[in-house]
């Protein structure tokens, strides 16, 4: 009896030492991942329609965001979430803006009652991926379906360490194959974290096709004016090689976390970074520049309504991803690093675009001459980046052609462009890097295309 006792003890003890050490050395962390969390919940109960227990399972199911626990408020619209009742963050949903992580002392009623994008989602009788209607059966002969279908179908193998939510295959605007993780379909909404990069560098190209902005111009940040920093172009920031000091690490309290889980305003927080080299010198990752160059894309409008139905009405419903949303921070800009949801055909309608030099069905929404830009690697990028779209290479993807160029999400969110197979591939999952073999991936699907 004494040593089931001081077993029992022993076992209290250790315990509570593993609980003090585990809130010990993540309570700098607390404000984030409560803030991860909270937002997370929020974007994917209320933008995505998904449930609380299935998020818990999967979105936010990884170390450290799942110490939260989140508490859902479906009137009004709010996901609360907190670390051992700690640190406690909410996120608030408004329609057709998504959720936003709200600031300490907000004005709740301001944030909730933010105007919202004006949407023209009209009904298209013609089909995917132009219109609303399901595809003709068509057979390619230079398509190997067994080999793609195989490639595919391996993609979901062992899903519990690959976590592969969905895959699209376009072939000459044809879907060749498309497959979907357990409780998700066609029509669920997926994160695209990274790949709203490639969104927002997109609106860029729509201004300089319509003559209202020249990316080789400085770019308008009235700090900058008086010192170095006044030579930083729009081209810089879309390159990545502004030169501004920027710390890109999510696992750590970073320039980043900070950003997305503790600012208000996200596009400031790059702006107010000193430069650690000249333009065009160095090449750094940095979501900061991406939102930076959302407030910048702000400045181009005279009304905030303006720059609020940009991205929809010159590119968004232009080419019906009427699923897309890009959530915007509290000041209102939009979360261009990170924050857009779509369907996986949505995002493979955002690739089509691309592969068809901005052409949309007749509509000419970008110079052919973009799409060689951002295909086009970036000053020190070591040919991996381009203009706010990564590269391959072969070192990268050596089994993949290597014109292919793509978006790319946290998590393994993929855009492939692949212009001399005339293909598009998307990947959307909760894993990356050696969980899944992307080089094995798109190099498979390609050889099944002669």
């Amino acid at each position: 009896m004494k040593n089931f006792k001081r077993f029992a003890l022993f076992t209290i003890v250790l315990i509570c030492l593993i609980f003090i050490t585990t809130v010990y050395y993540n309570y700098p962390k607390l404000n984030i991942i409560s803030g991860f969390s909270a937002k997370n919940m929020c974007s994917c109960v209320f933008n995505g329609g998904r449930n609380p227990q299935f998020t818990r399972n999967n979105d936010n199911n990884f170390a450290p965001v799942n110490l939260a626990k989140n508490k859902i408020n479906t009137e009004n619209n709010t996901a609360i979430a907190s670390v051992y009742g700690l640190k406690s963050r909410t996120a608030l949903y408004r329609k057709g803006l998504g959720c936003v992580l709200l600031p300490v002392d907000a004005d709740i009623d301001k944030i909730k009652n933010a105007e919202s994008p004006v949407r023209n989602i009209k009904a298209n009788n013609s089909p995917y991926p132009y219109g609303d209607l399901q595809q003709k059966d068509s057979f390619f002969p230079n398509v190997d379906y067994e080999q793609i279908n195989q490639i595919v179908n391996a993609s979901f193998d062992n899903n519990e360490i690959q976590k592969t939510r969905s895959v699209l295959v376009i072939y000459k605007d044809q879907i060749i194959a498309e497959k979907y993780a357990d409780s998700l379909n066609k029509d669920s909404k997926l994160l695209g974290w990274s790949m709203t990069k490639s969104v927002m560098a997109t609106l860029y190209g729509i201004l300089q096709y319509e003559g209202k902005l020249n990316i080789n111009e400085p770019a308008k940040v009235e700090a900058w004016q008086h010192d170095k920093r006044k030579n930083i172009t729009y081209n810089n920031l879309l390159h990545m090689n502004s030169g501004l000091a920027w710390e890109e690490d999510y696992a750590t309290i970073s320039d980043v976390t900070k950003m997305l889980f503790l600012t208000d305003d996200m596009a400031k927080v790059q702006a107010e970074k000193e430069a650690e080299a000249t333009p065009n010198k160095q090449w750094n990752y940095s979501s900061g520049t991406t939102n930076l160059l959302s407030g910048l894309l702000r400045k181009e409008f005279k009304s905030y309504p303006e720059y609020l139905n940009f991205p929809y009405q010159k590119l968004i419903d232009r080419i019906g991803m009427k699923s897309m949303v890009i959530e915007t921070d509290a000041s209102g800009t939009f979360v261009g690093s990170s924050y857009a949801w779509a369907t996986t055909r949505d995002w493979g309608k955002f690739g089509l675009l691309y592969l068809h030099n901005g052409n949309w069905d007749g509509d000419q929404l970008f110079d052919k001459n973009w799409v060689e830009y951002v295909s086009t690697p970036a000053p020190n990028s070591d040919d991996l980046y381009g203009g706010h779209f990564w590269l391959n290479t072969p070192e990268k993807m050596p089994s993949a052609p290597m014109d292919t160029y793509y978006a790319d999400g946290f998590q393994g969110q993929r855009v492939y462009i692949v212009p001399s197979k005339d293909l598009v591939v998307v990947r959307m999952g909760l894993a990356s890097g050696d969980a899944f073999d992307f080089d094995w991936f798109l190099g498979g699907i390609s050889k099944g295309i002669e």
